[in-house]
């Protein structure tokens, strides 16, 4: 169920979370939120701009990339987050009793309602009346904003709903019909999220979120290659190799243990078709790699060929998965004593 200024926010179950999608863009206190958002400075995470003993003693946080999701205690971590989001949606779920913070890099309708009990798994713990505060950045209108505000679709339209659309209307489906109680707070998603250029070209404003856990308060952050950490390239290859992975059909895929604040990388398989995709790919200019590989290829960041590189390049290094994850087991890291991390 959800909750925007404590009250109940009442849908139409049939709208497939539609009508309710447009609603909450349009509901006064969450427009006047999009508002204030955009005008808070973008908070820029880089292990390179503090001194070790920095670091060590007061910037712990917890980096989450696409299709990954991270519950964390606010007694263990200050900053939990996520960036890289073009058509994708950062999603925060807040116990406010308690402060126990999970947040996910939602990227497909298909893995949103699995994915929404594996976040909630230990933020609630089983307490169905615990208020549960909940933010949403990220999608843009990668399609006609026409088309997304209306309220009614053909099944022509159907097919040019694009990518950012269906998955907030699918968040929002699935939260109204769960008992649990969703506060939402922020909403800061498709035309919220949305800037043109002077050719009409539309991008997104923020691509990230960081929350800090001791207080809840949501951040427009972005993060760089040391910060995203651990392990970042074999978690990178996660994403794209888990749709060929039927263990992970409908989930989020495993990250982080929140008791022993460590980084657990859950096994994930990989075919050596991956390998032959990264040779074919070493050959492609960039502009064509940008074209094939991404759901957005005129909003994607800076980095996001080279990283595509990288990964290509562990693939043919590393075709087989089991020299990544030897006896199936997933690879942990532990922080150091300088605020990073050490493979366990």
């Amino acid at each position: 169920m959800i909750f925007v200024d404590g009250v109940p926010f009442s849908t139409d179950p049939s709208s497939e979370g539609r009508n309710a999608l447009v609603a909450l863009m349009e509901h006064s206190t969450l427009v006047s939120v999009s508002n204030s958002l955009k005008a808070i400075p973008e908070r820029k995470f880089s292990v390179n701009e503090e001194s070790s003993l920095e670091r060590s003693q007061k910037s712990k946080w917890v980096y989450v990339f696409q299709r990954e999701y991270a519950t964390v205690d606010p007694a263990l971590v200050d900053f939990v987050g996520t960036d890289e989001a073009t058509t994708c949606v950062g999603l925060v779920i807040r116990n406010k009793q308690n402060g126990m913070t999970s947040v996910a890099h939602m990227d497909s309708p298909n893995i949103v309602d699995m994915g929404l009990s594996q976040m909630l798994s230990l933020v609630v713990d089983q307490n169905l009346d615990a208020c549960l505060e909940v933010h949403l950045v990220g999608g843009f209108e990668d399609v006609s904003p026409n088309y997304a505000n209306s309220r009614t679709r053909s099944k022509s339209g159907a097919k040019l709903e694009g990518y950012s659309y269906p998955l907030c209307a699918k968040i929002v489906e699935s939260m109204c019909i769960r008992q649990e109680k969703f506060h939402v707070r922020t909403f800061f998603v498709l035309g919220h999220n949305t800037r043109r250029d002077s050719e009409g070209n539309a991008y997104p404003i923020f691509n990230g979120l960081a929350v800090e856990t001791s207080t809840g308060s949501v951040i427009p952050s972005c993060f760089d290659r040391t910060s995203r950490c651990p392990d970042e390239i074999v978690r990178r290859i996660r994403v794209t190799s888990s749709y060929e992975d039927h263990s992970w059909n409908g989930k989020l895929l495993e990250t982080y243990d929140t008791q022993t604040d460590q980084f657990r990388i859950a096994p994930c398989h990989w075919t050596f078709r991956q390998k032959r995709f990264a040779l074919t790919r070493r050959n492609f200019p960039d502009s064509e790699i940008l074209l094939t590989c991404s759901t957005s290829p005129f909003a994607e960041g800076p980095d996001f060929v080279d990283n595509l590189r990288r990964q290509d390049q562990f693939l043919i290094k590393h075709p087989y998965w089991r020299e990544t994850f030897p006896m199936n087991q997933p690879r942990v890291f532990k922080r150091a004593g300088d605020g990073g991390w050490k493979k366990c």
